[in-house]
């Protein structure tokens, strides 16, 4: 599995249509093959800052989502409303059993 951890921080005055923008992100992704949980949260010690949570069952469905023209717009949108450079870490997981 795929673990991907996003972060933005949006202007302030941008807030809104950060998230707006994110949430339409957010559940088209949900319906992606391959996307096994995909959100957005908003950082309790900085509200400016959004904080992205997704799962992908493999590499090559996290490779198909990047080249969604959807996705490459809204990355490109949201970095348009950013303050600070966007950053994105990729992780290779495997679940621990409880």
């Amino acid at each position: 599995m795929i673990i991907v951890l996003g972060h933005a921080v949006v202007r302030e005055d941008q807030l809104d249509a950060a998230l707006a923008l994110s949430h339409e992100h957010v559940a088209r992704s949900r319906q992606e093959p391959g996307c096994l949980q995909h959100g957005v949260h908003i950082d309790g010690e900085r509200p400016n800052r959004l904080v992205f949570v997704e799962q992908w069952a493999d590499m090559a469905a996290l490779q198909q989502h990047f080249r969604v023209p959807a996705s490459r717009a809204f990355a490109k949108a949201l970095s348009g409303l950013a303050a600070e450079p966007v950053g994105m870490a990729l992780y290779d997981a495997q679940a621990i059993p409880t």
